[in-house]
């Protein structure tokens, strides 16, 4: 089956379209996290969106909007501790990580237990994309875009030298709780294709990739969109074609992109 049979599938279209939005806005947010040494945040905040996810299969409502939620009031949470020195370092981070794997794992198998449906949240699954996540992924997403296109110097600034920002007048602690609210809302998105425990790669890789190339921030910033609007839309298609995971396949290609653009990079300096 080729590429133009698969669109005659409106599940296919739906998946493709979240897909893209996605591709587009993650390495937007990545590529800040990672000039932060925010990784893992990512991972945090995926975490957390899981027990969203839970939540909102104990109540009857939406999962993805379930996890929206949670993720952006974790994320508001999570800054909180920091700012006031609350809990040092990374474990603000390391707590609600383990909180909250612990609460969605023990609400999951209080009222469901695991089943397939969970197991398409954590891996993400083409299949599971309803007309309601597309709305509210394309709606979600363009915020997402345009809040970054406002606060596009400051989130720059701040990520290069945070010191420097403060003495020129930027308000560091509303970017970066800007930045974790557009990165809870990007990864809470992000579940229907790449799956919670899965987001964190896509945020990250193509971004890696992009770096290894050493060009300006703008020319790496686009280097890791096309990574990654290629490797969502590949792995999607082989995902399907092939009955894969989505989220394994995507992770997968961005994988392949990274050890490519390595091996190129390191053969050129030793050229």
């Amino acid at each position: 089956m080729n590429f133009i049979q698969l669109l005659q599938y409106g599940f296919i279209l739906r998946g493709l379209e979240a897909g893209i939005v996605i591709a587009l806005i993650a390495p937007l947010i990545g590529i800040f996290l990672v000039l932060r040494r925010y990784s893992l945040i990512a991972d945090t905040l995926s975490h957390v969106s899981l027990a969203g996810v839970a939540l909102g299969l104990v109540f009857n409502l939406n999962p993805l909007l379930a996890a929206i939620i949670t993720a952006v009031g974790s994320a508001f949470l999570i800054e909180e501790l920091r700012n006031r020195q609350k809990i040092q370092g990374e474990g603000a981070l390391s707590l609600f990580l383990s909180g909250s794997l612990a609460l969605a794992v023990v609400l999951i198998s209080i009222v469901h237990g695991f089943s397939v449906d969970i197991f398409n949240y954590l891996f993400g699954s083409i299949v599971t994309v309803t007309n309601t996540d597309i709305f509210i992924i394309v709606a979600l997403g363009i915020i997402v875009l345009f809040t970054i296109v406002i606060f596009y110097k400051q989130l720059v600034f701040s990520s290069f030298d945070e010191e420097a920002a403060k003495v020129s007048g930027i308000n560091t602690t509303w970017t970066n709780r800007i930045l974790i609210i557009l990165a809870s809302l990007t990864i809470a998105l992000s579940i229907p294709i790449v799956g919670v425990l899965l987001i964190a790669a896509l945020m990250v890789i193509p971004v890696l990739t992009a770096l290894q190339w050493k060009r300006s921030f703008k020319e790496t910033l686009l280097i890791a969109e096309g990574t990654s609007l290629v490797c969502v839309i590949l792995g999607s298609v082989l995902s399907f074609s092939f009955g894969l995971s989505t989220g394994g396949t995507i992770v997968l290609c961005c994988v392949g992109c990274f050890v490519g653009s390595l091996g190129i990079n390191q053969s050129k300096k030793h050229s």
